[in-house]
């Protein structure tokens, strides 16, 4: 079968292959899902992040 000798070769070929389709599907669904909104939290955190890298400044 193509040279391969060991069965457990054939896995590891065969596992390969498999991971690089899953990339290609998960990477075609996901294409233009668009960012996520943001949320007021992350604007107060990166308030707070702005102000304690100035005061440290």
């Amino acid at each position: 079968m193509l040279g391969i000798q060991d069965k457990w070769v054939f896995l590891a070929y065969v596992l390969m292959v498999g991971s690089a389709l899953l990339c290609v599907i998960y990477g075609a669904l996901t294409w233009n899902k668009g960012d996520e909104p943001i949320k007021p939290e992350d604007i107060h955190w990166a308030k707070e992040e702005k102000e304690e890298i100035e005061e440290a400044l």
